[in-house]
Protein backbone atom coordinates (compact mmCIF):
# COMPACT_ATOMS: atom_id res chain seq x y z
CA UNK A 1 0.00 0.00 0.00
CA UNK A 2 1.51 3.15 -1.21
CA UNK A 3 1.54 6.56 1.15
CA UNK A 4 -1.06 7.79 -0.69
CA UNK A 5 -3.78 4.96 -0.43
CA UNK A 6 -2.65 4.79 3.46
CA UNK A 7 -2.87 8.59 3.73
CA UNK A 8 -6.59 8.34 2.18
CA UNK A 9 -7.66 5.63 4.11
CA UNK A 10 -6.66 6.67 7.48
CA UNK A 11 -8.81 9.97 6.55
CA UNK A 12 -11.37 8.39 5.91
CA UNK A 13 -11.38 6.32 8.69
CA UNK A 14 -11.37 9.41 10.94
CA UNK A 15 -14.41 11.10 8.84
CA UNK A 16 -15.92 8.53 9.80
CA UNK A 17 -15.33 8.39 13.65
CA UNK A 18 -16.34 12.30 13.27
CA UNK A 19 -19.39 11.68 11.61
CA UNK A 20 -20.45 9.20 13.94
CA UNK A 21 -19.62 11.61 16.86
CA UNK A 22 -22.15 13.66 15.69
CA UNK A 23 -24.63 11.59 15.58
CA UNK A 24 -27.55 13.07 17.89
CA UNK A 25 -27.45 10.07 20.21
CA UNK A 26 -23.76 10.06 20.72
CA UNK A 27 -23.75 11.65 24.68
CA UNK A 28 -26.92 9.33 25.35
CA UNK A 29 -24.66 5.97 24.61
CA UNK A 30 -21.53 7.27 25.53
CA UNK A 31 -22.70 8.01 28.91
CA UNK A 32 -24.56 5.08 29.39
CA UNK A 33 -21.73 2.87 28.10
CA UNK A 34 -18.98 4.00 29.67
CA UNK A 35 -21.10 4.33 33.07
CA UNK A 36 -21.58 0.80 32.78
CA UNK A 37 -18.40 -0.67 31.89
CA UNK A 38 -16.62 1.35 34.60
CA UNK A 39 -19.24 0.18 36.90
CA UNK A 40 -18.69 -3.66 36.08
CA UNK A 41 -15.21 -3.17 36.39
CA UNK A 42 -15.22 -1.64 39.38
CA UNK A 43 -17.33 -4.95 40.75
CA UNK A 44 -14.89 -6.98 39.35
CA UNK A 45 -11.83 -5.34 41.01
CA UNK A 46 -13.73 -4.76 44.09
CA UNK A 47 -14.29 -8.82 44.12
CA UNK A 48 -10.78 -9.49 43.57
CA UNK A 49 -9.27 -6.61 46.17
CA UNK A 50 -11.42 -7.30 49.10
CA UNK A 51 -11.57 -11.33 48.56
CA UNK A 52 -8.96 -11.70 51.36
CA UNK A 53 -9.38 -8.84 54.09
CA UNK A 54 -13.29 -10.16 53.26
CA UNK A 55 -12.38 -13.87 54.01
CA UNK A 56 -10.07 -12.83 57.10
CA UNK A 57 -12.53 -10.49 58.78
CA UNK A 58 -15.65 -12.64 58.05
CA UNK A 59 -15.00 -16.36 56.95
CA UNK A 60 -15.97 -15.63 53.67
CA UNK A 61 -13.94 -14.20 50.36
CA UNK A 62 -17.23 -12.08 48.87
CA UNK A 63 -19.33 -10.27 51.96
CA UNK A 64 -17.38 -7.11 50.89
CA UNK A 65 -18.33 -7.70 47.20
CA UNK A 66 -22.03 -8.45 47.75
CA UNK A 67 -22.52 -4.96 50.27
CA UNK A 68 -20.90 -3.19 47.17
CA UNK A 69 -23.43 -5.45 44.92
CA UNK A 70 -26.45 -4.53 47.22
CA UNK A 71 -25.25 -0.69 46.66
CA UNK A 72 -25.56 -1.01 43.30
CA UNK A 73 -29.04 -2.35 43.49
CA UNK A 74 -29.95 0.44 45.07
CA UNK A 75 -27.93 2.78 43.05
CA UNK A 76 -29.56 2.01 39.71
CA UNK A 77 -32.68 2.03 40.15
CA UNK A 78 -32.24 5.40 41.94
CA UNK A 79 -30.14 6.33 38.88
CA UNK A 80 -33.16 5.58 36.68
CA UNK A 81 -35.63 7.55 38.53
CA UNK A 82 -33.10 10.47 38.70
CA UNK A 83 -33.11 10.49 34.51
CA UNK A 84 -36.89 10.77 34.63
CA UNK A 85 -37.35 13.37 37.22
CA UNK A 86 -38.37 16.81 35.21
CA UNK A 87 -35.58 19.90 35.28
CA UNK A 88 -38.60 21.94 36.90
CA UNK A 89 -38.22 19.39 39.81
CA UNK A 90 -34.81 19.06 40.05
CA UNK A 91 -34.01 23.03 40.50
CA UNK A 92 -36.57 23.10 43.20
CA UNK A 93 -35.26 20.18 45.17
CA UNK A 94 -31.63 22.01 44.75
CA UNK A 95 -32.16 24.39 47.49
CA UNK A 96 -33.61 22.15 50.56
CA UNK A 97 -30.87 19.72 48.91
CA UNK A 98 -28.11 21.98 49.70
CA UNK A 99 -29.34 22.64 52.88
CA UNK A 100 -29.52 19.33 53.94
CA UNK A 101 -26.48 18.51 53.22
CA UNK A 102 -24.96 20.96 55.31
CA UNK A 103 -27.29 19.35 58.33
CA UNK A 104 -26.09 16.22 57.61
CA UNK A 105 -22.56 17.53 57.83
CA UNK A 106 -23.30 19.24 60.78
CA UNK A 107 -24.61 16.03 62.28
CA UNK A 108 -21.54 14.43 62.23
CA UNK A 109 -20.13 15.96 65.08
CA UNK A 110 -22.89 15.20 67.48
CA UNK A 111 -23.38 11.59 69.25
CA UNK A 112 -24.29 10.26 65.87
CA UNK A 113 -21.15 10.85 63.67
CA UNK A 114 -18.84 8.36 63.49
CA UNK A 115 -14.79 8.75 63.61
CA UNK A 116 -13.40 6.27 60.15
CA UNK A 117 -9.40 6.61 60.08
CA UNK A 118 -8.55 9.69 61.76
CA UNK A 119 -11.58 11.59 60.35
CA UNK A 120 -15.35 11.98 61.62
CA UNK A 121 -17.00 12.04 58.42
CA UNK A 122 -19.83 9.25 58.95
CA UNK A 123 -23.37 9.81 59.97
CA UNK A 124 -24.56 6.32 61.77
CA UNK A 125 -28.67 6.72 60.87
CA UNK A 126 -29.46 2.81 62.26
CA UNK A 127 -28.45 0.30 60.41
CA UNK A 128 -26.51 2.45 57.96
CA UNK A 129 -23.60 4.60 58.13
CA UNK A 130 -23.45 7.60 55.06
CA UNK A 131 -20.46 10.36 54.21
CA UNK A 132 -22.58 13.24 54.26
CA UNK A 133 -19.64 14.93 52.04
CA UNK A 134 -20.60 12.63 49.40
CA UNK A 135 -24.02 13.75 49.21
CA UNK A 136 -23.16 17.15 49.45
CA UNK A 137 -21.20 17.10 45.99
CA UNK A 138 -24.09 16.30 44.16
CA UNK A 139 -26.33 18.57 46.18
CA UNK A 140 -23.56 22.01 45.42
CA UNK A 141 -23.53 20.47 41.33
CA UNK A 142 -27.48 21.37 41.45
CA UNK A 143 -27.69 24.05 43.62
CA UNK A 144 -24.81 25.73 42.23
CA UNK A 145 -26.23 25.60 38.47
CA UNK A 146 -30.01 26.66 39.15
CA UNK A 147 -28.76 29.90 40.49
CA UNK A 148 -26.30 30.08 37.42
CA UNK A 149 -29.07 29.36 35.15
CA UNK A 150 -31.26 31.98 37.09
CA UNK A 151 -28.63 34.20 36.84
CA UNK A 152 -27.15 34.13 33.21
CA UNK A 153 -28.17 37.46 32.07
CA UNK A 154 -26.34 39.18 34.19
CA UNK A 155 -23.34 36.87 35.15
CA UNK A 156 -21.05 39.25 32.65
CA UNK A 157 -20.34 40.77 36.23
CA UNK A 158 -18.31 39.36 38.33
CA UNK A 159 -20.50 40.01 41.50
CA UNK A 160 -23.11 38.46 40.55
CA UNK A 161 -21.49 34.98 39.60
CA UNK A 162 -19.69 35.17 43.19
CA UNK A 163 -22.77 35.44 45.42
CA UNK A 164 -24.11 33.51 46.89
CA UNK A 165 -22.36 30.51 45.47
CA UNK A 166 -18.28 31.04 46.48
CA UNK A 167 -19.55 31.76 50.33
CA UNK A 168 -22.42 28.83 50.46
CA UNK A 169 -19.85 26.54 48.50
CA UNK A 170 -17.33 27.86 51.17
CA UNK A 171 -19.61 27.22 54.24
CA UNK A 172 -19.89 23.81 52.50
CA UNK A 173 -16.47 22.85 52.50
CA UNK A 174 -15.46 24.55 55.50
CA UNK A 175 -17.83 21.80 57.51
CA UNK A 176 -16.10 19.16 55.57
CA UNK A 177 -12.51 20.43 56.49
CA UNK A 178 -14.21 20.16 59.91
CA UNK A 179 -14.41 16.42 59.64
CA UNK A 180 -10.71 16.54 58.69
CA UNK A 181 -11.41 15.34 55.33
CA UNK A 182 -8.86 17.54 53.78
CA UNK A 183 -9.50 15.78 50.12
CA UNK A 184 -13.01 15.85 50.04
CA UNK A 185 -13.16 19.53 50.28
CA UNK A 186 -10.16 19.73 47.87
CA UNK A 187 -13.02 18.02 45.44
CA UNK A 188 -15.69 20.91 46.50
CA UNK A 189 -13.06 23.63 46.07
CA UNK A 190 -12.23 22.14 42.26
CA UNK A 191 -16.08 22.02 41.52
CA UNK A 192 -16.46 25.63 42.67
CA UNK A 193 -13.35 26.98 40.67
CA UNK A 194 -14.60 25.08 37.60
CA UNK A 195 -17.77 26.61 37.49
CA UNK A 196 -16.73 30.29 38.07
CA UNK A 197 -14.20 29.67 35.09
CA UNK A 198 -17.28 27.81 33.15
CA UNK A 199 -19.47 31.46 33.83
CA UNK A 200 -16.67 33.57 32.68
CA UNK A 201 -15.42 34.71 36.10
CA UNK A 202 -12.30 37.20 35.05
CA UNK A 203 -8.69 35.12 34.65
CA UNK A 204 -7.44 37.96 37.65
CA UNK A 205 -10.26 36.84 39.80
CA UNK A 206 -10.22 33.32 39.21
CA UNK A 207 -6.22 33.35 39.50
CA UNK A 208 -6.84 35.14 43.17
CA UNK A 209 -9.13 31.61 43.77
CA UNK A 210 -7.04 29.04 42.71
CA UNK A 211 -4.33 30.74 44.69
CA UNK A 212 -6.65 30.91 48.03
CA UNK A 213 -7.62 27.79 47.81
CA UNK A 214 -4.10 26.66 47.31
CA UNK A 215 -2.96 28.35 50.53
CA UNK A 216 -5.30 27.10 52.42
CA UNK A 217 -4.72 23.57 51.40
CA UNK A 218 -1.10 23.99 52.08
CA UNK A 219 -1.92 25.56 55.78
CA UNK A 220 -4.56 23.10 56.58
CA UNK A 221 -2.17 20.02 55.55
CA UNK A 222 0.87 21.26 57.05
CA UNK A 223 -0.65 22.08 60.25
CA UNK A 224 -2.24 18.49 60.92
CA UNK A 225 0.81 15.92 61.82
CA UNK A 226 -0.78 12.99 60.48
CA UNK A 227 -1.36 14.64 57.14
CA UNK A 228 2.14 16.60 57.32
CA UNK A 229 3.36 13.11 57.53
CA UNK A 230 1.59 12.07 54.06
CA UNK A 231 2.84 15.35 52.34
CA UNK A 232 6.56 14.62 53.02
CA UNK A 233 6.17 11.01 52.22
CA UNK A 234 4.87 10.87 48.65
CA UNK A 235 7.49 12.48 47.76
CA UNK A 236 10.23 8.79 48.28
CA UNK A 237 8.00 6.86 50.04
CA UNK A 238 10.38 4.35 49.80
CA UNK A 239 12.76 6.76 52.31
CA UNK A 240 10.03 5.88 55.41
CA UNK A 241 9.11 2.51 53.66
CA UNK A 242 8.18 0.94 57.40
CA UNK A 243 6.79 4.10 58.26
CA UNK A 244 4.61 6.96 56.32
CA UNK A 245 5.42 5.80 52.96
CA UNK A 246 3.78 2.12 53.47
CA UNK A 247 0.66 2.60 51.69
CA UNK A 248 2.41 4.79 48.72
CA UNK A 249 5.19 2.18 48.36
CA UNK A 250 2.90 -0.58 48.27
CA UNK A 251 0.73 1.31 45.60
CA UNK A 252 4.01 1.57 43.64
CA UNK A 253 4.89 -1.79 43.70
CA UNK A 254 1.76 -3.06 42.49
CA UNK A 255 2.36 -0.93 39.98
CA UNK A 256 5.27 -1.90 38.91
CA UNK A 257 4.62 -5.59 38.93
CA UNK A 258 2.02 -5.26 36.67
CA UNK A 259 3.87 -4.99 33.15
CA UNK A 260 1.57 -4.76 30.03
CA UNK A 261 -0.77 -6.96 30.31
CA UNK A 262 -1.13 -7.91 34.33
CA UNK A 263 -0.65 -10.55 36.25
CA UNK A 264 -4.22 -11.99 36.00
CA UNK A 265 -7.38 -11.36 37.33
CA UNK A 266 -6.90 -12.56 41.46
CA UNK A 267 -3.54 -12.76 40.95
CA UNK A 268 -2.31 -9.78 43.06
CA UNK A 269 0.26 -10.33 45.57
CA UNK A 270 -0.44 -6.63 47.48
CA UNK A 271 -3.96 -7.18 48.71
CA UNK A 272 -2.23 -9.86 50.80
CA UNK A 273 -1.96 -7.26 53.72
CA UNK A 274 0.63 -5.68 52.25
CA UNK A 275 -1.28 -2.32 50.69
CA UNK A 276 -4.35 -0.55 52.97
CA UNK A 277 -7.83 0.43 51.40
CA UNK A 278 -6.94 -2.27 48.55
CA UNK A 279 -10.24 -2.33 47.59
CA UNK A 280 -11.22 1.38 48.57
CA UNK A 281 -8.53 4.22 47.87
CA UNK A 282 -6.29 2.59 46.17
CA UNK A 283 -8.18 0.09 43.94
CA UNK A 284 -6.53 1.49 41.15
CA UNK A 285 -2.92 -0.35 42.96
CA UNK A 286 -4.77 -3.82 42.46
CA UNK A 287 -5.96 -3.20 39.06
CA UNK A 288 -2.73 -1.97 37.28
CA UNK A 289 -1.06 -5.60 39.00
CA UNK A 290 -3.67 -7.38 37.73
CA UNK A 291 -4.73 -6.37 34.51
CA UNK A 292 -1.29 -3.74 33.76
CA UNK A 293 -0.88 -1.11 31.44
CA UNK A 294 -3.43 -1.99 29.38
CA UNK A 295 -6.22 -2.45 31.93
CA UNK A 296 -4.79 1.10 33.13
CA UNK A 297 -5.19 2.88 29.90
CA UNK A 298 -8.51 1.37 29.15
CA UNK A 299 -9.97 2.92 32.64
CA UNK A 300 -8.04 6.17 31.57
CA UNK A 301 -10.23 5.96 28.65
CA UNK A 302 -13.37 5.57 29.87
CA UNK A 303 -13.32 8.30 32.00
CA UNK A 304 -11.39 10.27 29.38
CA UNK A 305 -15.07 8.74 26.60
CA UNK A 306 -17.17 10.17 29.78
CA UNK A 307 -15.87 13.11 30.23
CA UNK A 308 -16.35 14.17 26.35
CA UNK A 309 -19.99 12.50 26.12
CA UNK A 310 -20.35 15.43 29.18
CA UNK A 311 -18.75 18.38 27.64
CA UNK A 312 -20.50 17.38 24.13
CA UNK A 313 -23.81 17.86 26.33
CA UNK A 314 -23.26 20.72 28.20
CA UNK A 315 -21.86 22.52 24.76
CA UNK A 316 -24.79 21.30 22.95
CA UNK A 317 -27.67 22.31 24.72
CA UNK A 318 -29.40 25.46 25.20
CA UNK A 319 -30.65 25.16 28.78
CA UNK A 320 -27.89 26.82 31.50
CA UNK A 321 -29.45 24.44 33.85
CA UNK A 322 -28.00 21.44 31.73
CA UNK A 323 -25.07 23.10 30.69
CA UNK A 324 -23.81 24.08 34.27
CA UNK A 325 -24.81 20.37 35.69
CA UNK A 326 -22.93 19.10 33.13
CA UNK A 327 -20.02 20.95 33.43
CA UNK A 328 -20.20 20.64 37.40
CA UNK A 329 -20.57 16.86 37.60
CA UNK A 330 -17.52 16.68 34.51
CA UNK A 331 -15.04 18.61 37.10
CA UNK A 332 -16.56 16.53 40.11
CA UNK A 333 -15.98 13.23 38.73
CA UNK A 334 -12.43 13.98 36.69
CA UNK A 335 -10.96 16.30 39.77
CA UNK A 336 -11.73 13.09 41.84
CA UNK A 337 -10.28 10.60 39.26
CA UNK A 338 -7.06 12.63 38.83
CA UNK A 339 -6.15 13.18 42.83
CA UNK A 340 -6.99 9.61 43.27
CA UNK A 341 -4.64 8.60 40.57
CA UNK A 342 -2.28 10.54 41.37
CA UNK A 343 -2.57 9.48 44.91
CA UNK A 344 -2.15 5.98 43.81
CA UNK A 345 1.26 6.92 41.68
CA UNK A 346 2.77 8.83 44.55
CA UNK A 347 2.36 12.17 42.39
CA UNK A 348 0.35 13.68 45.21
CA UNK A 349 -0.49 12.89 48.90
CA UNK A 350 -2.66 10.12 50.46
CA UNK A 351 -5.57 12.05 51.32
CA UNK A 352 -8.18 9.48 51.00
CA UNK A 353 -10.34 10.06 47.62
CA UNK A 354 -11.93 7.01 46.40
CA UNK A 355 -11.81 6.25 42.56
CA UNK A 356 -15.47 7.23 41.33
CA UNK A 357 -17.68 4.20 40.43
CA UNK A 358 -14.96 1.75 40.71
CA UNK A 359 -14.09 1.89 44.51
CA UNK A 360 -15.60 0.42 46.96
CA UNK A 361 -18.52 2.63 48.88
CA UNK A 362 -21.88 2.96 48.82
CA UNK A 363 -21.74 6.54 50.20
CA UNK A 364 -20.03 7.31 47.00
CA UNK A 365 -21.66 5.32 44.24
CA UNK A 366 -25.32 6.12 44.90
CA UNK A 367 -24.66 10.07 44.53
CA UNK A 368 -22.25 9.66 41.48
CA UNK A 369 -24.99 7.17 39.51
CA UNK A 370 -27.56 9.70 40.50
CA UNK A 371 -25.29 12.55 38.86
CA UNK A 372 -24.56 10.27 35.47
CA UNK A 373 -28.49 9.45 35.45
CA UNK A 374 -29.03 12.81 35.28
CA UNK A 375 -26.59 13.77 32.55
CA UNK A 376 -28.57 10.14 30.75
CA UNK A 377 -31.59 11.71 31.01
CA UNK A 378 -30.17 15.38 29.90
CA UNK A 379 -29.07 13.74 26.84
CA UNK A 380 -32.19 11.82 25.97
CA UNK A 381 -33.80 15.26 26.15
CA UNK A 382 -32.01 16.68 23.38
CA UNK A 383 -34.34 17.63 20.55
CA UNK A 384 -32.58 15.73 18.30
CA UNK A 385 -31.61 12.96 20.41
CA UNK A 386 -35.72 12.95 21.37
CA UNK A 387 -36.21 12.78 17.50
CA UNK A 388 -34.26 10.12 16.65
CA UNK A 389 -35.55 8.24 19.56
CA UNK A 390 -39.06 8.88 18.36
CA UNK A 391 -38.17 7.87 14.42
CA UNK A 392 -36.43 4.29 16.23
CA UNK A 393 -39.33 3.26 17.97
CA UNK A 394 -41.41 3.93 14.55
CA UNK A 395 -38.53 2.04 12.63
CA UNK A 396 -38.19 4.95 10.33
CA UNK A 397 -34.38 5.73 9.26
CA UNK A 398 -32.46 8.24 11.66
CA UNK A 399 -31.09 10.95 9.77
CA UNK A 400 -27.46 12.15 11.03
CA UNK A 401 -27.41 15.59 12.78
CA UNK A 402 -24.58 16.79 10.71
CA UNK A 403 -26.83 15.92 7.45
CA UNK A 404 -29.47 17.74 9.37
CA UNK A 405 -27.45 20.90 10.09
CA UNK A 406 -26.48 20.80 6.26
CA UNK A 407 -30.17 20.40 5.24
CA UNK A 408 -31.27 23.65 7.81
CA UNK A 409 -28.21 25.33 6.49
CA UNK A 410 -29.31 24.74 2.81
CA UNK A 411 -32.58 25.80 3.60
CA UNK A 412 -31.20 29.06 5.48
CA UNK A 413 -29.06 30.03 2.33
CA UNK A 414 -32.02 29.41 -0.34
CA UNK A 415 -34.36 31.52 1.80
CA UNK A 416 -31.61 34.32 2.13
CA UNK A 417 -31.30 33.89 -1.84
CA UNK A 418 -34.85 34.41 -2.54
CA UNK A 419 -35.49 37.03 -0.31
CA UNK A 420 -32.58 39.25 -1.74
CA UNK A 421 -33.37 38.62 -5.35
CA UNK A 422 -37.11 40.12 -4.46
CA UNK A 423 -35.22 43.15 -2.53
CA UNK A 424 -33.40 43.81 -5.43
CA UNK A 425 -36.70 43.48 -7.79
CA UNK A 426 -38.24 45.51 -5.57
CA UNK A 427 -35.54 48.18 -6.12
CA UNK A 428 -35.12 48.04 -9.65
CA UNK A 429 -38.63 48.34 -10.03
Amino acid sequence: MSITELRSEVSGRLEGVRRTLERPLTSYYLLLGTTAMLLALGLMMVLSASSVRSFETTGSSYTVFLRQLTWVAIALPAAWVASRVPRRWLRLLAWPAVLVAAVLLALTKTSLGVEVNGNTNWLRLGPIQIQPSEVAKLAVVLWAADVYARKERVLANPWQAIIPVVPVVGLIAGLVVWQKDLGTALVLFAILLGLLWVVGVPARLFGIGVSVVGVAAFYLAASNPVRRERITSFIDPFDDFQGAGWQAGHGLLGMSSGGLLGKGLSASQQKWGGLPEAHNDFIFAVLGEELGLVGTLLVLALFGLLAYAAVRLALNTADPFVRYVAAGVTIWLMSQTLINIGMVLALLPVIGIPLPLVSYGGSALVPTLVALGLLVGFAREEPEARAALARRRRGAPAVPAVLARGLARDRDRDRAGQRDGRSRGAGGA
